[in-house]
């Protein structure tokens, strides 16, 4: 009674690691650090709860799929101000779709985009390896072949789209790129993005930008997908960009992002999450609305990022591969066996991290070097607690891994 497709999901990565880490006993009182998952701990700004409070007579009504008219035009006013856009290329009402969470959006798209055979075989739903496990679940459930595009440090953590043949592509459904980068941080650069829309074009199928880091970088702000389009004439066909309130404004559990782009493909999953979408409350729309309004929050908290990466740089030196990424809030290190070093960690240092072998895959024999490279040597540590808190974990680190 099944849906056979879920045979092909393998373990959430968190159930892996908990697996792997659950039955190791840390150091007696030992206060333990989670920077496995990327769960933003910056305070986000005292409206919030303000407005969610003034609106919460409007709990009593069903929330429209699309969100408020408020929500949409706030959000349409930053893609202008983020990404310098041509004055009227965003219609709030036909270029931009609210949403609960950028993950349900990102794994529904897939149910709109993914025809039933394409390039005369089953369709692949291409992404960055590593990837977000979010990616894989929707190319899965909705019949497409999962491609795992090798990111490796050799081709700057992006996947090379240059080695796609033409048979593939023109199989290709749908393309996930993700920038900043998770886990990497690496910003794919505007010309990048060009190349990826034009290979969408070429091929008929839709780019999906996933941009939700793109708020906190260390020095220039990511170039994103509709700032590519208005470089090219301003037409977005084909393409749709992910942007959530999670890392940005740190309220996860608002549970608030949107996706714009492509009014005909705006229009097709508008039209799906009619019948399967959760959309979000009156009241987180409009809290929503104000987070897009407001930079002075976003700036102090991208200030509190990059003290604490200047924190970690200060412990850990050159050791492991260590860089400062472009762009979010994760380490990648280099420390040769990504599950050995997480045992360890937890072990002597009660720093629980993330294997980098559990957000990759090594989908065919004649990938698994670049599969297995793409992620079993790195760790991903979250740097999302406070600076003291960090400054104690990566001491912890270095002396637990040496």
């Amino acid at each position: 009674m099944l849906n056979p497709r879920l045979d092909r999901l393998r373990d959430y990565p968190f159930q892996r690691l908990r697996a792997l880490l659950d039955p190791i006993p840390t150091p007696a009182g030992l206060k333990t650090i989670n920077l496995s998952i990327g769960e933003p701990n910056q305070p986000y700004p005292d409206f919030v709860a303000e407005i969610l409070d003034a609106n919460r007579h409007l709990y009593g009504i069903y929330p429209p799929a699309n969100g408020s008219a408020e929500l949409r035009q706030a959000i349409a006013a930053w893609l202008d101000r983020r990404y310098h856009l041509p004055a009227g290329m965003i219609d709030p009402d036909r270029h931009v779709l609210p949403l609960a969470g950028t993950r349900e959006g990102l794994f529904m798209i897939a149910e709109v985009v993914v025809p039933e055979r394409k390039g005369g075989g089953v369709p692949i739903a291409a992404m960055p390896n590593p990837f977000y496990q979010a990616y894989v679940g929707a190319a899965v459930m909705a019949g497409a072949e999962p491609l795992y595009l090798p990111a490796l440090p050799e081709n700057g953590f992006l996947p090379d789209l240059d080695a796609l043949d033409k048979a593939t592509l023109d199989r290709v459904a749908m393309l996930y790129l993700c920038t900043p980068s998770n886990p990497q941080g690496t910003i794919a650069s505007i010309d990048y993005l060009e190349k990826a829309i034009g290979l969408a074009r070429a091929h008929d199928f839709a780019l999906i930008v996933d941009e939700c880091y793109a708020e906190i970088y260390a020095d220039a702000a990511p170039p994103g997908g509709l700032e590519a389009c208005a470089r090219l004439g301003g037409d977005m066909t084909n393409v749709l960009v992910f942007h959530s309130l999670s890392k940005r404004s740190s309220v996860p559990g608002l549970r608030s992002g949107f996706c714009a782009g492509d009014p005909r493909l705006i229009a097709a999953f508008t039209k799906l999450r009619n019948y399967a979408g959760a959309p979000s409350t009156p009241a987180t729309t409009a809290a929503a609305a104000a987070l897009w309004r407001d930079e002075a929050h976003v700036e102090a908290t991208r200030a509190a990022y990059r003290e604490k990466f200047s924190i970690a740089e200060s412990i850990i030196g050159n050791r492991y591969g260590f860089y400062k990424p472009a762009g979010g809030f994760y380490l990648w290190l280099d420390v040769g066996d990504s599950e050995d070093a997480a045992r360890q960690l937890w072990a002597k240092g009660g720093v629980r991290c993330l294997p980098g072998l559990y957000l990759t895959k090594a989908e065919t024999e004649a990938g698994a070097d670049a599969g297995l490279a793409a992620g079993k040597p790195f760790i991903r540590l979250a740097l999302v607690h406070d600076a003291a808190t960090i400054r104690q974990a990566m001491e912890r680190l270095r002396d637990a891994l040496g």
